[in-house]
């Protein structure tokens, strides 16, 4: 499987700054773990992408919006006027030097994602994912929505069928609202439930719509049966010839803004499992808060998709770049010993708790495509 890491320098900085939750070395982590693993070697050198330009972004988001976002930055700060209107220059939505091209370089990668997995490759864009992000204002450190242009450019090349699954542990609200009236496009999201943005209810379904709301804690076998019994079944129902996946690091144990506990060996399970259902594949990065989790996360997510071997151990040199990292979301005395040991998380099992088991069976036997509901065996 021909496999694609796709990246900007922009992505190499934070960005964002001050206490802002982005304001940790993401993607550079990702990177410099790779180098050092020696996995950008054997054909598999990253691909910078391009800033989309303002036309190709109008295509979803409102220009009147585009326009505050570029008039913000120009100014340093947005005016009051602004901020009430478009949600930016918010302590969420903080405007910062680059801003706008950030924001279209994360597009554009997005769209070369689509445009590679289209020939048949898989491709890893883990500057993307910004799933919150809606047509007329920024939301939830998203300002763009570039997962909604990975899935609009699939169907410009002649995909008919593109599901969105969406690991994050924040509702995928962006994206949903975008596709919700759009019968080729099925978005398939798993979050933690009572989270910010407070939607995504495990009512809220339909014939190309799921939401799994997960409860505190979720445990990697819990996930297991989620995934297993609920998610793949429904994926396969829409019988997709294109995936996206927003795989997030924040449902991960030990990340700052989720509650939930679920390891990065059952997030790479079901990012293949997913990705295992099309031929045209394109994995975003999204959500994370703590550089360890999420670096270690990603770095081996590149080496299962690219096919590529993940040590025991780690190196010296891996060590030493998770040793140099500092986040002030992650206390000292909680930062595990095995983050800076190896790229796979020990296994977190567990008990299938009673409302994992109701979730399951009110979603997993719902029909992609008449929306009526099948037999389901959740023991």
């Amino acid at each position: 499987m021909t496999a694609h890491f796709i990246t900007a320098a922009c992505f190499r900085q934070t960005g964002y700054s001050g206490n802002h939750p982005l304001a940790i070395p993401r993607v550079g982590t990702v990177e410099r773990l790779c180098e050092a693993l020696g996995w950008f070697g054997r054909g598999h050198a990253p691909l910078e992408c391009l800033p989309a330009s303002r036309a190709e972004i109008a295509r979803f988001h409102q220009p009147d919006y585009l326009d505050a976002i570029q008039r913000s930055e120009a100014a340093g700060h947005a005016s009051s006027e602004d901020r009430a209107r478009y949600h930016i220059g918010t302590l969420e939505n903080p405007v910062f030097e680059g801003l706008w091209h950030r924001a279209a370089v994360s597009v554009g990668g997005a769209m070369l994602a689509a445009r590679l997995a289209h020939q048949g490759a898989v491709a890893f864009h883990p500057g993307g994912g910004t799933h919150h992000g809606l047509r007329g204002r920024a939301s939830g450190f998203c300002f763009l929505n570039d997962p909604v242009f990975a899935i609009l450019t699939l169907l410009d090349l002649g995909r008919s069928r593109v599901l969105y699954v969406d690991f994050d542990a924040h509702h995928g609200d962006g994206v949903e609202l975008a596709f919700a009236k759009d019968p080729r496009v099925m978005t398939l999201s798993l979050h933690e439930a009572g989270r910010w943005p407070f939607t995504g209810g495990a009512e809220d379904q339909g014939e190309t719509l799921r939401n799994l709301p997960l409860p505190p804690r979720l445990n990697d076998t819990e996930f297991d049966c989620v995934l297993e019994k609920a998610v793949l079944p429904a994926a396969r129902d829409f019988a997709p010839d294109a995936v996206v996946v927003t795989v997030g690091a924040d449902a991960l144990l030990g990340d700052p803004l989720s509650s939930l506990a679920i390891t990065n060996t059952r997030l790479w399970a079901a990012t293949d499992a997913v990705c295992a259902l099309a031929s045209a594949r394109v994995v975003l990065g999204g959500g994370g808060y703590n550089p360890w989790t999420l670096g270690r996360a990603w770095a081996g997510l590149w080496a299962r998709l690219s096919g590529q071997d993940i040590p025991a151990q780690l190196p010296k040199a891996a060590r030493s770049v998770l040793e140099s990292l500092d986040c002030d979301l992650v206390e000292p005395e909680d930062r595990a010993a095995v983050w800076f040991e190896r790229i796979a998380d020990p296994e977190n099992p567990g008990p299938i708790r009673p409302e994992v088991e109701a979730l399951v069976a009110a979603t997993c036997g719902f029909s992609a495509t008449i929306g009526r509901r099948l037999p389901c065996v959740t023991g």
